[in-house]
Parts: C-alpha cells; sequence; structure tokens
C-alpha cells in the first residue's frame, strides 16, 4: 500500500529530464526565466512611471493601445522570420535591440524631466522586437528536447515564468517605492543583458531546406495551414473563449474594495492564479501519461470558467482566492496540453508562424476580456460580470468542443500529424 502510493505521489513531481538531458534546453530555460523575471520589474516600473509623471489613468492604458498594432502586424510577422532565419540570431539580434530600447528607458528616468513621448515611443519599439523575438523562442522548444519529453518541457519552462510572474512584480514594487524607477529598469536592463548572451550559447538551428522568405504569401500561409488543422483551430478557439468570456482580473480592485470590503488584500487576488498555476505546475509529472490532449484541453477551460464563476459568488474573500487558484490551476493544464499539442505535431518549417498565430491569441483574448468584464460591470454589476463570464466560457467552450469534435477525439498516439512528427524527429 505505501509503495502504491509513493508510486502515485512520484507520477505528479516535476519531470526533469528535459533540463538533464539537453544542455540548449537549459539555456533556454535560464535565460527565459531571468528574462521574464527582469520583464515583470519593468512592467511595474513603466505604469508606476507614467502616472507619476501625468497622474493620468487614461495615459497609463494608452500603452496597451500604442503596442496593439505592433503585437499584431510584428507578431505575424516574427512568426514568419523564425521560419526562414536561423532561429539563435534572430534572439541574439533582437535581444540586442532590446538592450537599447531599454537602455533609452532607464536614462529616460534620469533626466530632469523625463520625456513622455520617449516612453510611449518605447513601448511600441519593445513590443516590436518582442514579437519578432518571441515566436523564434517558442519555435525552438521542439528542435532542443527529444518528442516524448515535449510535455515535461513546456511544464518546466511554465513554472519558471510563473516564479517570474510571482516574485517580478513583488520586486518591481519595493524597488519603485524605495530606490526608485531607475532602479527597477536598470534591474530589467541587466535581466535583458544577461538572456541575450546566453543566447549566443545557444547551438546553430538552422531553417530547412524547403523555406518560404516573409511575406503575406508566407504568413497567410500558415494562416491556412491553421485553419485547415481543425485540432490546431479548436486550441486557438478554446483559449479565446475562455479568456473572452472569463477574464476576470480588471475587476480585482472593485471586488476586494466595494464587494469584499477587503481592499488591503487586493494583492492576493492578483497573485492568487499564478499559485495555483505553479501548484499544478509542481505535480505536472502525470502529464506525460496523457494521449487524449483535446479532451484535457477543453475540460481544464471549462474548469477555469467554473472556478472563476463560483469565485464571483464569495462570500469572503479567503473563497475568492480559493477559487481563483483553482482557475489558475485549470488554466495552467490548458496551456500545458495547448503547448504540446502546437510542439508534437507542427512541422518545424511552420512553427515560427504558428507560434506567431498563438501569440496573437493568448494577447488579444485576455485584452477583449478585460474590456468586456468592465463593460458588463458598469452595466450590472461586479459579481454578474464576474459570474455570467464564467458560465458563458463554460457554456462557449462545450459549443466549441461540440462544434470541432475532431479536438475532442484527438489522440497524440494516433494522430497522423503527430506520428508522422514523431517519426520525423526520431529519424533525425
Amino acid at each position: 500500500m505505501a509503495a502504491s502510493l509513493r508510486t502515485r505521489l512520484a507520477r505528479l513531481r516535476v519531470d526533469l529530464t528535459p533540463w538533464r538531458g539537453s544542455r540548449d534546453f537549459r539555456i533556454l530555460l535560464v535565460s527565459g526565466s531571468v528574462f521574464f523575471l527582469g520583464g515583470m520589474v519593468g512592467y511595474v516600473a513603466l505604469p508606476y512611471q507614467l502616472y507619476q509623471l501625468t497622474g493620468s489613468n487614461f495615459a497609463v492604458g494608452a500603452m496597451g493601445l500604442v503596442t496593439i498594432a505592433p503585437l499584431v502586424v510584428f507578431g505575424l510577422y516574427g512568426g514568419a522570420l523564425a521560419d526562414h532565419v536561423e532561429r539563435r540570431k534572430l534572439l541574439v539580434g533582437t535581444g540586442i535591440a532590446q538592450v537599447v530600447i531599454s537602455a533609452l528607458m532607464v536614462t529616460n528616468t534620469l533626466l530632469a524631466h523625463p520625456q513622455i513621448w520617449l516612453i510611449y515611443v518605447c513601448g511600441a519599439l519593445n513590443a516590436i522586437a518582442s514579437s519578432l523575438q518571441r515566436p523564434s523562442r517558442e519555435a525552438l522548444l521542439p528542435r532542443v528536447v527529444r518528442h516524448q519529453e515535449i510535455p515535461a518541457a513546456v511544464a518546466l519552462s511554465s513554472l519558471t515564468a510563473q516564479v517570474g510572474q510571482l516574485a517580478g512584480p513583488a520586486l518591481g514594487g519595493v524597488l519603485v517605492g524605495s530606490v526608485g524607477v531607475t532602479w527597477a529598469f536598470a534591474v530589467e536592463l541587466t535581466g535583458i543583458v544577461f538572456a541575450t548572451l546566453l543566447y549566443t550559447r545557444l547551438g546553430s538551428y538552422k531553417a530547412g531546406d524547403h523555406t518560404t522568405a516573409p511575406s503575406l504569401r508566407a504568413i497567410g500561409g500558415g494562416i491556412m495551414y491553421a485553419y485547415r488543422r481543425k485540432d490546431l483551430l479548436a486550441t486557438y478557439l478554446v483559449d479565446m473563449v475562455g479568456m473572452f468570456l472569463a477574464m476576470p482580473i480588471v475587476l480585482f480592485p472593485a471586488f476586494a474594495t466595494d464587494v469584499l470590503k477587503e481592499p488591503k488584500l487586493l494583492g492576493l487576488l492578483y497573485s492568487a492564479e499564478a499559485i495555483g498555476a505553479m501548484c499544478a505546475s509542481l505535480t505536472s509529472g502525470w502529464a506525460k501519461h496523457v494521449h487524449h490532449q483535446g479532451r484535457a484541453v477543453v475540460l481544464a477551460t471549462i474548469g477555469w470558467g467554473a472556478s472563476v464563476g463560483i469565485a464571483g459568488l464569495a462570500p469572503n474573500i479567503w473563497f475568492a482566492i480559493g477559487f481563483f487558484a483553482l482557475a489558475g490551476a485549470a488554466d495552467m493544464v490548458s496551456v500545458l496540453f495547448r503547448s504540446v499539442i502546437w510542439n508534437q505535431t507542427i512541422p518545424d518549417e511552420m512553427r515560427g508562424r504558428l507560434a506567431g498565430i498563438e501569440m496573437l491569441g493568448y494577447s488579444l483574448g485576455p485584452l477583449g476580456g478585460q474590456a468586456r468584464s468592465g463593460l458588463v460591470a458598469d452595466l450590472t454589476s461586479v459579481r454578474t460580470a464576474i459570474v455570467s463570464g464564467g458560465a458563458l466560457c463554460v457554456i462557449g467552450v462545450v459549443g466549441t468542443a461540440a462544434w470541432l469534435r475532431e479536438f475532442w477525439r484527438y489522440d497524440a498516439r494516433t494522430d497522423e500529424h503527430a506520428v508522422r512528427e514523431r517519426d520525423l524527429r526520431a529519424a533525425r
């Protein structure tokens, strides 16, 4: 009995096989961790500086408007570029650009009168550099680990991102409150420099012999490939439905202050989902035994919506925190299996373009979801916005899964795309 329990617990432990077996995966993991941690420090410092300089909430929110167009245009172009050039060089080149942009942000804080227009320009330029870089970084993952190690590699990558999501804002808040935004931006700059230096240590990952030069035709080819693959289309749609209908974050200040009467614990609401996601990552060893990954995505996204909706009914803040943590854990499971499907089935010559589309999906869904929940809350109430969003998410995901039934039936052992990629990588 005790041996059986130990075996079951061992299956839950995060799988470290990719870390032990791949030097380049270790480089990607460490560089990504440092980069994300520094980026989250800057994520706190930038709106703080804008608000201090302008006293305007709209001025802070306008940064999102400035970055939307670069995200869409260069996210798609960056994906096409990643399928055509040597990905290490693209990572290093965009990293150098980010170093320059971050150095400008630090320099601006040292001026007697920091320039507001320069902050927006740097924000737009950084969105361009990030959009060009991220598809290459995402597309490298299946190249640096073995096919069967992809679930573990995705879980480890997500875990380090969650550590940064928790520690970065906390460190950023301490820095801007104690020594000022200059030091916060300096930490971000240091992280980018370190990550870029690590990128230079990666092996060479040249594009294949049958690449397509970046163009509207190449981008269109990626979009059509995703559309024809109903399993891929479902991964994008299920996530966008879940995020658009049930994203509650913009309502947290009002929920904590006006509804639950606990403004001092607002920070815990923001941390709850990340804590839940981290717990899911730390116990993700079971994921490598799951083959019906589409089914797992659907059920996890339903769990996300249901948990958010129940949290909206919370009689006190601790109840809400508990269910938002469950929502974060469910969302992490969805992220894990969507990433596994992408990395195990998409041909390498298409991986960059599809990574660009993925980036748009998980960026635009939450942005639209925040606007939706804010509008519903203003028209009805905060509780109604959260509860109705969760309920609509469950209905929407069930409807999407019923429409794209191939996704529910997806099996990694027999799917033609998964089998082809598994055989190709085994041959390599």
